[in-house]
């Protein structure tokens, strides 16, 4: 387990609920990577992610899905691409499976 954070730390984090709207290959990504447009709704639009999920996903399958990420990290150049926000999984080895809500929400809620 990492080290732990105060409840003040976590209130930081603005996680929000979004919907896959594109999907790109990313061939110039170190690892195989696709790259995601993500609609947030009205408050906070559309955001670009790259994502290594691969070996799980198809692009296809991703496109209308709803997923959950952070939004209020600062932008990080990943190769020729800015990432805008960092989509959640949960991770074995180098395996990726998307966390979803279980049921059809509006884009932008907040997760808490």
């Amino acid at each position: 387990m990492s080290d732990t954070i105060s409840w003040a730390d976590f209130s930081k984090i603005d996680i929000r609920t979004g919907t896959v709207v594109a999907v790109f290959d990313f061939p110039k990504a170190r690892n195989p990577s696709y790259k995601l447009h993500i609609d947030f709704g009205d408050e906070i639009g559309v955001k670009k992610t790259s994502a290594q999920i691969t070996n799980k996903y198809e692009k296809g399958e991703l496109l209308g899905i709803q997923v959950i990420a952070v939004v209020n990290f600062p932008d990080k150049q990943i190769a020729d691409f800015m990432s805008e926000c960092l989509i959640l999984g949960a991770v074995e080895n180098k395996s990726v499976v998307l966390i979803k809500p279980q049921m059809k929400v509006p884009n932008g809620l907040k997760i808490s």
